[in-house]
């Protein structure tokens, strides 16, 4: 009898000690899970200005791939399929092309659909205001017709270092094929 009550004693120790281990993982593992309210909340907006042939003072967005049939001054037809564009674009506060720029948003887009105008980013917002230093990285696809579009925040350095979030962009104004300005609304649920 001595031997099963210090078996039991001995089993009921380690499952004890098992239960206060695991659920002190749980609570050390629910302190970094993203809580549903955003950490911090931003908006910008981001000025695009393609290359069009006549336009290289002012230009911040050029044409650096495309199709056979298109070239690399104009965007192709066909929703413009194929063309891969660099950008590096001022972000602003407001939505003034003319206004004091926090930083730039530098990366690349490409036209990924035949049949749909759509494209895929991957940018960073690169910070160099007193407001704000580091950068902020997102990447996802764009499908241009929604008026709203989500795409994941995926990291970022100093003030924004090792975020994630989502971001929604919203056409705020375009001039034909040369000139859009995009409201970018970010909301990070992951802060540090």
């Amino acid at each position: 009898m001595d031997s099963k009550a210090s078996t039991f004693a001995l089993v009921f120790v380690c499952f004890f000690f098992f239960f206060l281990l695991s659920s002190g993982s749980s609570a050390a593992h629910r302190q970094n899970t993203p809580s549903p309210q955003p950490c911090k909340s931003l908006i910008f907006y981001f000025h695009d200005i393609i290359f069009n042939g006549k336009n290289a003072k002012n230009a911040t967005a050029a044409i650096v791939g495309s199709p056979v049939w298109a070239n690399k001054t104009l965007l192709g037809g066909q929703n413009h399929f194929g063309d891969l564009v660099i950008f590096d674009d001022p972000i602003t506060l407001d939505n003034n092309l003319h206004s004091r720029p926090v930083g730039r948003a530098q990366g690349f887009y490409l036209y990924d659909k035949k049949e749909i105008f759509t494209a895929w980013l991957g940018f960073s917002f690169v910070f160099n205001s007193t407001e704000h230093t580091g950068s902020l990285n997102f990447a996802g696809a764009d499908p241009l017709m929604n008026k709203t579009r989500d795409i994941s925040v995926i990291g970022g350095t100093g003030d924004f270092f090792m975020a994630r979030g989502v971001a929604t962009l919203m056409t705020d104004a375009f001039e034909g094929e040369v000139y859009f300005r995009l409201r970018v609304d970010i909301k990070l649920y992951e802060c540090w």
